[in-house]
């Protein structure tokens, strides 16, 4: 399919973008191709093809749940600056 002048002066007002005399021929071209390129595309035949969200294979990068051991309420508060009732004592944040 090869465009015309008008077909992209009409697309190029629907896109509300300003083209020049000059720019109108590189555009012609530009277009065309890349309509043609579009058609050679629907031509394929992809009978058999399964539809695919992703180009490339997903697979998770995480890595299992395993138990391991974890420390213990004291162990995890040793280092606080200030530990009351097995937990952080922190400043409050008051919005006012």
């Amino acid at each position: 399919m090869s465009l015309t002048k008008d077909d992209v002066y009409r697309v190029a007002a629907l896109a509300r973008l300003q083209v020049n005399e000059e720019e109108i021929e590189a555009l012609v071209s530009d277009l065309s191709r890349i309509l043609k390129y579009a058609d050679q595309l629907q031509q394929l035949d992809l009978m058999g093809v399964k539809p695919m969200s992703y180009v490339l294979a997903t697979h998770t990068v995480t890595r299992p749940d395993v138990i391991g051991s974890s420390l213990t309420p004291e162990e995890a508060l040793t280092n606080g600056p200030d530990v009351e009732e097995q937990q952080f004592r922190v400043p409050a944040v008051l919005e006012g």
